[in-house]
């Protein structure tokens, strides 16, 4: 699996209707931030870019998808510096694979939400 839920559990004190709501803001959130990442690479506005990794990071990172989150980071940092703008579009590229599997694997979470938690 992609993500880990482990901190969700214990940040939410195992409460399912918390953990349902942290889940479907996330998949709210990361279908908008991938729309937006790929606007603002494709106009070139690369400190907005970076802006948007680092809210997109807190998100990730509390479904424990932290390969993903220091993608971002490293995504957020590079903007900062204005370096290696020939990675951006492949971290880009990586967040919307990754939380697009991310979904599919929080919807079978959710309809089997009692095995689970």
């Amino acid at each position: 699996m992609i993500i880990d839920l482990s901190y969700l559990r214990e940040m939410s004190g195992g409460n399912k209707d918390l953990i349902l709501e942290m889940i479907t803001i996330f998949k709210n959130q990361t279908l908008e931030f991938g729309s937006e990442m790929d606007q603002l690479l494709q106009t070139s506005q690369y400190e907005l870019l970076g802006k948007l990794a680092h809210k997109a990071k807190s998100s990730v990172s509390i479904m424990g998808m932290e390969k993903l989150a220091s993608q971002l980071k490293e995504l957020e940092f590079a903007t900062k510096d204005g370096i290696k703008t020939e990675s951006y579009g492949a971290i880009v590229d990586g967040f919307k694979r990754d939380t697009a599997t991310a979904v599919k694997e929080l919807d079978l979470v959710v309809e089997n939400l009692d095995i689970y938690f």
